[in-house]
């Protein structure tokens, strides 16, 4: 039987046109570009749609996604991570048999030197790199905690080298001194739990490393404690920080490679009774800002922010506190402004993501740049969009009242738990009830909750006097499928893999603008908001549970309940 080629198998399939087909061709020829990265580009195929032609057209299976039970790890360790990671290739057992994974079966070299690896009857398999990628970074085997423990066991503090951190992929430093190996161990496996943080804290018998995952803390390793000097001089050279200094707080910024992600990691050293306490916050850079749309807004609060974002001017507020995506909202309402015919500068502290087109200023406070310091300068600037990391005083409310009032839209973030609790902050903080009417446009006020494992989650009916306390109606419950948490290999036996937002987004129009002019109470002005199209934040959680997405018991821990009932 004759094999149909490349082009045959993409024409045959409808993926394209011959005219889009041959243009592509042209271009290759031109460019020198391979043929399948131009049909990408211009988004006539899929890497998924390019494997599955590349599979068809040598004859291998194709492989769709490669899972925990599909990964043996005698079979990866096997084959150095150099190897692997070079030529974009895993071996992998499917559906019973020995078999290497490739993205590009036209190499046959690697195919050939893994397989004489492996030993044995072996087949092959396609799929696209980010799937193999993504497997090579979270199963190829490390050291584990247990055996790390063990090797500092037999080293002595005196003895171990902090050498310098290096720009490589920290999971391709696997020889390094026991030290080195520990603390690149803890980063590479919070980056793979997906975790914002990692906590390393002295006690007096004990040095304890939590993850703080999908906002719940979680321990790890429990490293000895005559290491703890150690640990944290490592994390310090990795940081550039004095290491001499024990007595006063530090804060650095680490830069890593993990695979294909570049993770920006914030470093807090703090001292304390028995050692230095260390915080890392993990950033993922490769992430970016979410679209607007992704982040699962009702229909509704779409519509509002989207109506009152493209306003000429006035201030946009979201609150919420330490940790509830603000900022990632933030930057989602900046990627839709970001245009060639706006100016937009934001003072931020610290520059968390940076936006190709966007003026990003850093505040420094040891040298007096603050956020009013450097919002004076940037109205300077003829911006037409200011984006201030947070109004924490009565200088950054002014400015930012005043330059709304100038002709500016200025985003901000708050601390506070409701959307019309913001406007009782703002009059607290000094500022005149009839120019927060006049500048205020829109608050939206915030917070995660996780969101269930879709592998485990388990259909359950909730108890009557939780029901009851929901105020949904009788007809209204026979149509919902609640949902709690199990656990699995999946989600590390959390029961959550991610999470979600809800949302509570306020308009000020002109009946509530009279409100705030008359000082009203902020319940009171809830009742109106609530009346004019208002979801509570309660109100939206049960809008996720409805949906599947997340349980009754995240909604309860991070919206009051009595706003449910509203």
């Amino acid at each position: 039987m004759n094999k149909k080629n490349f082009q045959d198998i993409l024409l045959e399939l409808n993926l394209i046109s011959k005219e889009q087909n041959q243009s592509c061709i042209t271009e290759s020829a031109q460019t020198g570009k391979p043929l399948s990265q131009i049909l990408i580009e211009k988004k006539f195929v899929s890497k998924a749609d390019i494997a599955k032609i590349l599979a068809q057209e040598v004859g291998f299976v194709y492989v769709d996604k490669i899972t925990e039970q599909m990964v043996n790890t005698e079979l990866l360790s096997k084959i150095p991570l150099k190897f692997l990671r070079q030529h974009v290739i895993i071996p992998i057992l499917f559906e019973g048999y020995k078999t290497v994974v490739t993205s590009n079966p036209r190499d046959i070299q690697p195919l050939d030197d893994i397989s004489l690896l492996l030993s044995g009857d072996v087949k092959y398999g396609v799929s696209s790199d980010d799937i193999i990628n993504a497997a090579i970074n979270k199963y190829y085997p490390l050291e584990t905690s247990k055996e790390m423990m063990e090797e500092l066991k037999e080293e002595e503090a005196g003895e171990i080298d902090l050498t310098a951190v290096e720009e490589r992929d920290i999971l391709e430093m696997a020889q390094e001194a026991p030290i080195v190996k520990l603390v690149n161990h803890m980063i590479f496996q919070a980056v793979k739990e997906d975790a914002s943080d990692i906590h390393i804290e002295a006690f007096e018998k004990e040095l304890r490393v939590r993850y703080r995952i999908d906002g719940v803390m979680y321990q790890r390793v429990l490293p000895p404690k005559r290491f703890q000097g150690a640990i944290v001089s490592r994390i310090k050279i990795m940081a550039n920080l004095d290491i001499a200094e024990k007595r006063l707080p530090q804060d650095g910024r680490i830069q890593i490679k993990v695979g294909d992600k570049a993770i920006d990691i914030r470093v807090s050293i703090l001292p304390c009774n028995y050692g230095e306490r260390v915080v890392m916050r993990l950033l993922d850079k490769t992430k970016g800002a979410v679209d607007l749309e992704h982040l699962d807004f009702s229909t509704r609060d779409l519509e509002v922010i989207s109506r009152n974002i493209t306003r000429p001017n006035g201030i946009i507020l979201i609150s919420g506190p330490t940790g509830s995506g603000k900022t990632t909202t933030l930057y989602s309402i900046l990627s839709r402004l970001n245009k060639p015919d706006i100016n937009i500068i934001t003072v931020e502290d610290p520059v968390e993501y940076t936006i190709t087109g966007v003026n990003q200023v850093q505040v420094k406070e040891d040298i007096g740049l603050t956020f009013a310091a450097a919002l004076r300068s940037i109205l300077r600037q003829d911006p037409d969009v200011v984006l201030i990391g947070e109004i924490r005083d009565k200088d950054t409310a002014q400015i930012a009242t005043q330059a709304a009032l100038t002709g500016h839209v200025v985003l901000s973030t708050i601390h506070t738990n409701s959307s019309p609790a913001t406007i009782t902050r703002l009059i607290d903080m000094g500022i005149e009830p009839f120019l927060i009417s006049s500048s205020v446009i829109c608050i939206m006020s915030q917070r995660l909750v996780r969101k269930l494992c879709d592998k485990c989650k388990q259909e359950y009916k909730p108890e009557p006097d939780m029901i009851k306390r929901l105020g949904l109606p009788e007809s209204e419950l026979n149509q919902i499928k609640f949902y709690k948490s199990v656990g699995c290999e999946e989600c590390f036996n959390t029961g959550y893999r991610g999470r979600l937002g809800i949302f509570e987004v306020m308009e000020v129009d002109d009946e509530i603008a009279h409100l705030i002019v008359e000082k009203a109470d902020a319940n009171l002005i809830k009742s109106k908001a609530i009346e004019k199209g208002m979801v509570t934040l309660a109100q939206d959680g049960i809008r996720r549970v409805k949906n599947g997405q997340t349980s009754l018991d995240e909604v309860l821990n991070v919206a009051y309940i009595d706003q449910a009932l509203d």
